[in-house]
């Protein structure tokens, strides 16, 4: 047995094979049917011709197809690929040509999309249609049906032996360009971003893959994952439900909607949340606001947040309703996997969080040099160490960007500015290629988007930093008000100057009817831009 994401999964099969692992929507699978429907299509995939270290598409919304399809490419050593179900057709192409993806499992809903790349995507070879009612013709790019594709394949296991090192590779969408694909050894994402399988275990992280049965509690918990699965924080704790032996729980719905999840947990009994910052928290308190003894959710106890910013004002808004929950903060990208959590424990006013400093992580001065680990007080990224992502898919400038020796030992760069505060704990400060430099001032968005969101008037809101010819970058805001308010921007930095610094206040403010934010719930920072030079929505 290695630390490889299917041995481990088929030890805690054979641990719990009768609890339930999987629900969404009307489909419920326990541990033991979800790992024969993999073994079934990892057995087709292998007939097809797929083999170890080929890359096969993921293109699909949430749903128990998706886990299965990763577990049987893990079974099989083949390279699960997430592809964005929004992607137009450039960026289709793109990925689908960048991964030098062999196969696709979809929903059928996306062969006009498939078969408009299929020509130039000259290594794909084998596409699976999931049904979802559609009547898309699959005879367009000879894709064969899921549940024909398993039909008459075995549903018991007999794969070759697999290996840690074996890869997991994730796109992840940037402020730039087209998304990178991060390749990740099963050891590491295993220790990096799902804990080592001790999260809920008082025994803490496996010492050896057979430890992963004894991490097993006797009372498995109910986890919903709010976000797309297509999102790697939403896909690892997924994973880190399941080799727990807990039930994990998918949001079925194509859109999110606030009323619709409350619905799912209190009929599931889910104790724990994953969702992805603001933007979710934002509509799941929206509904509870509207009707809050409508759902009994008296099994929560536990909201967690990854990927995005979850503000202050919004943790706050969920102790009103759950006085008693945990509320969790995660710090992490697609390439550091998980960079520590802020449970409410700020020590300064300033940045997004405080997290405890650790072996694995620290704080590195990239404008020295040469580059060197930040003293106590100094500022820099926030960086990783030991187990890390190998780098990007056949971008090997972007690896050089990212990673980089110091003191004998490879850091990860995670791009997120850091401070290393005088009690040697570090608190994450926000995303440093967003930073604002206005008159020689670090203004870090983040944080003032944390100032506007704690404004009545302000339902959502993101900052970018525009051209001015006397500070060389002005704050700018694009806010979409709460439906009724009327806001203006003195109203609005009045607001502001009892929360944060003058110098970081908005300089102007635009009004949008919805902020541009990814599947993921992470803001498009980009688009914001453009909106905001167009002078659109503009306030005065």
């Amino acid at each position: 047995m290695q630390f490889n994401l299917a041995d481990l999964f088929e030890a805690v099969v054979d641990t719990v094979p009768t609890r339930d692992a999987l629900v969404c929507g009307d489909s419920r699978l326990s541990f033991v049917e979800l790992d024969r429907g993999a073994n079934q299509l990892a057995h087709y995939l292998a007939q097809q011709g797929v083999a170890a270290g080929d890359h096969v598409g993921l293109y699909m919304y949430n749903g128990n197809e998706y886990l299965e399809a990763m577990l049987a490419c893990f079974k099989i050593r083949a390279v699960p690929i997430n592809v964005n179900y929004r992607y137009v057709e450039s960026e289709l192409l793109y990925i689908f040509d960048n991964a030098d993806m062999v196969a696709c499992i979809h929903h059928r809903e996306f062969v006009p999309a498939i078969a408009a790349v299929r020509e130039a995507a000259k290594t794909l070879k084998v596409l699976v249609a999931v049904e979802d009612h559609s009547r898309a013709d699959l005879a367009m790019i000879g894709a064969v049906e899921y549940t024909a594709a398993k039909a008459g394949q075995s549903s018991d296991r007999g794969f070759t032996q697999r290996s840690g090192d074996d890869y997991f590779v994730i796109y992840t969408g940037g402020t730039t360009g087209m998304p990178k694909g991060v390749m990740w050894p099963h050891k590491s994402i295993f220790f990096a971003a799902m804990g080592g399988g001790g999260h809920f275990s008082p025994l803490g992280a496996c010492e050896q893959p057979e430890d992963i049965a004894t991490r097993i509690t006797e009372w498995p918990m109910r986890g919903i994952a709010l976000a797309p699965l297509i999102h790697g924080a939403s896909w690892w704790y997924a994973c880190i439900q399941l080799l727990a032996g807990n039930a994990l729980i998918l949001n079925h719905n194509r859109s999110f909607d606030g009323a619709a999840v409350w619905q799912i947990v209190a009929d599931e009994k889910v104790n724990t949340l994953q969702i992805v910052g603001d933007a979710m928290a934002i509509p799941l308190l929206e509904a509870l606001a509207k009707t809050p003894d409508r759902w009994d959710l008296s099994a929560v106890f536990s909201i967690g947040s990854g990927g995005a910013i979850f503000s202050e004002v919004k943790q706050a808004a969920f102790k009103k309703y759950f006085p008693n929950v945990y509320l969790t903060n995660s710090f992490g990208s697609s390439e550091s996997g998980q960079m520590g959590m802020d449970n409410g424990s700020k020590k300064t006013a300033a940045g997004l969080g405080n997290v405890s400093r650790s072996d694995y992580m620290d704080v590195i001065v990239v404008e020295a040099n040469p580059p060197r680990r930040a003293e106590l007080g100094e500022t820099g990224i926030f960086a990783r160490l030991g187990y890390t992502s190998a780098g990007y898919y056949k971008d090997p400038v972007k690896t050089a960007e990212t990673f980089i020796e110091l003191e004998g030992k490879r850091y990860l760069l995670t791009g997120d500015a850091a401070k290393l505060e005088t009690d040697g704990s570090i608190t994450v400060l926000g995303r440093g290629s967003n930073c604002i430099n206005s008159g020689g001032e670090k203004i870090f968005p983040e944080e003032v988007e944390g100032a506007l969101k704690a404004h009545d008037g302000v339902y959502d809101a993101l900052v970018i930093g525009l051209g001015d010819e006397r500070f060389g970058s002005r704050v700018s805001a694009i806010i979409q008000p709460r439906q009724g308010s009327a806001l203006d921007l003195y109203s609005i930095q009045e607001h502001c100057r009892k929360h944060i610094a003058g110098y970081k206040i908005p300089r102007e403010i635009h009004l949008i009817a919805e902020l541009p934010r990814a599947p993921s719930g992470k803001p498009d920072y980009k688009m914001a831009k453009a909106y905001a030079e167009s002078g659109k929505g503009a306030v005065a």
